[in-house]
């Protein structure tokens, strides 16, 4: 390498030090590479759909209490606040020949693969390490199940991170290409919603694989698996395919010196940032941790809803509720997916519809309210099915005007879901240019913000839906009221987007 070509590596890497900033890495990728490392989301995404859909029921079939079972999401919160952070800012500063991001992606889906063979096979292994068929509570199968899903969380933190990063990368700081980049992963995370929802509400999977139907495992418990089978396959070839199409640039300190590389160096870095931040962040922290404390019960237990509230069944019942009980979550996957098509539609048009609306925070403030009629309208549902089922019989399951009511609710609550997914991301990146910390701070502190609430509900919803009977309706009124109070702060409180805002958020700043 000439003197010049030495000197400007260093430079290149002395900036990245001290930024790690993505415009310095070089010219913008070719937009095929951006979509083969964006399309990874559609892997990570359809397990993660299959997670909101499914293992709620699952965990209770293994024998965990309803009012049990919310604790074990406090996986997700916890991993997104540690473990992400961690293992963003130590892939900024990877030294491995294989680049900065690679490594950790790799890392992520090899652990992503580990976990979901042991949550599939839980009822199995379990069996063969003792637990009784006729067991209530299968003691091994939970640990083991339990152990896998905690792994599972951690992998999707270790994954998810460094690719999008990665595609900051590769848009180098080209506002245009960052952009692209962030549709193209918004998209294929669509993708994979509705490609989990959509394997989620089959029922007959599992005869692709006979296999996967055992004497500890079910025709549910093998649906399951048979899923799990297909978005790891995916995940994998997509993931492997895209790393070795797509190569990273390899890093290294500048003259050869160690920066200190402690993770709570990085979280020093995050508390400052909180120190800093002015009015319009601390605005959007608030209406953010009320939005998803409103968000978060339904995500986790909409199918768990529809299988005991609207389908009449009960995972501890007899063979005749299980079954109904397996329908109603059949069902729900179908309802998620239908949501997911919606979402997917509204993301490609959400910087139209803000400028009609005249703007994003008053955008967001009116989607809010039809969460909340939405979840209000969930008491409806479920009284409606009761009344139904006391008139043709306990078993009879759900009216065909019931069920189109449930998939239109299901439906109609893609609409707000999409802008909660893109406006106050914008909204962060935004308020943070006149603050003293960086977007990628503010971001961080955002997700923290998404974090906190889905503890909150994790910690509550079991006890308070056990109060009031064992099902999901406390939890989903409760919810209701934090919907119609985020929106009544989104349009009050939280101050609109300065007009001069960087034409990196333009995209959803509709200014």
């Amino acid at each position: 390498m000439g003197a010049l070509e030495a000197e400007r590596a260093a430079n290149d890497a002395a900036t990245l030090e001290t930024q790690s900033s993505p415009e310095d890495l070089g010219q913008p990728s070719p937009l095929r590479k951006i979509i083969s490392v964006a399309s990874i989301a559609a892997g990570v995404q359809f397990g993660w759909a299959l997670q909101l859909s499914l293992l709620t029921p699952y965990v209770q079939l293994l024998g965990i209490p309803h009012k049990w079972s919310s604790y074990m999401w406090l996986c997700g919160p916890i991993s997104g606040m540690l473990v992400q952070p961690i293992v963003g800012y130590h892939s900024d500063r990877c030294e491995s020949r294989f680049g900065r991001r690679r490594p950790f992606i790799a890392t992520g889906a090899v652990l992503v693969a580990v976990s979901v063979f042991l949550i599939g096979f839980a009822a199995d292994m379990g069996h063969s390490f003792g637990d009784k068929l006729e067991d209530k509570v299968r003691t091994r199968a939970i640990i083991i199940f339990l152990t896998g899903f905690w792994v599972l969380d951690v992998a999707n933190n270790t994954l998810q991170g460094p690719c999008r990063a990665f595609l900051a990368d590769l848009a180098a700081g080209d506002a245009k290409k960052t952009r692209v980049a962030n549709a193209c992963f918004s998209f294929f995370m669509a993708v994979g919603n509705v490609l989990g929802y959509a394997a989620g509400s089959y029922t007959n999977l599992h005869k692709m694989f006979p296999f996967t139907m055992t004497k500890a495992c079910d025709v549910y418990c093998a649906n399951l698996k048979t899923c799990f089978f297909l978005s790891i396959t995916l995940l994998l070839i997509l993931t492997f395919s895209s790393l070795w199409y797509v190569k990273d640039k390899q890093w290294s300190p500048p003259h050869g010196e160690k920066e200190k590389t402690s993770s709570l160096f990085f979280f020093g870095e995050i508390f400052g940032a909180v120190r800093v931040m002015k009015r319009p962040m601390w605005m959007l922290l608030m209406v953010t941790v009320i939005n998803w404390i409103a968000w978060f019960p339904f995500l986790l237990y909409d199918t768990d809803w529809m299988g005991r509230e609207v389908y009449g069944g009960n995972s501890d019942g007899n063979e005749q509720a299980k079954k109904l009980y397996d329908q109603g979550v059949q069902a729900g996957a179908l309802g998620l997916m239908f949501n997911s098509i919606l979402l997917g539609f509204v993301s490609l048009g959400v910087e139209s519809i803000g400028r009609k609306m005249g703007g994003a925070k008053r955008l967001w403030g009116c989607v809010n309210f039809i969460l909340a009629i939405g979840l209000a309208m969930t008491v409806l549902v479920t009284k409606s099915a009761d009344n139904h089922r006391k008139a043709a019989g306990a078993l009879a399951g759900p009216s065909s005007g019931i069920k189109a009511g449930v998939f239109s609710l299901f439906t109609v609550l893609g609409i707000p879901l999409a802008i909660t997914y893109s406006v106050p991301f914008a909204l962060a990146s935004i308020f943070s240019t006149n603050s003293g910390a960086g977007q990628g701070l503010s971001l961080g502190v955002l997700n923290i913000a998404i974090c906190i609430p889905q503890m909150i509900v994790s910690f509550s919803s079991g006890p308070l839906d056990a109060h009031f009977g064992g099902g999901n309706l406390p939890s989903f009124v409760v919810g209701a009221i934090a919907a119609a109070i985020s929106g009544v702060l989104a349009l009050t409180v939280l101050p609109s987007p300065p007009a001069d805002a960087p034409a990196m958020s333009g995209a959803m700043g509709f200014h």
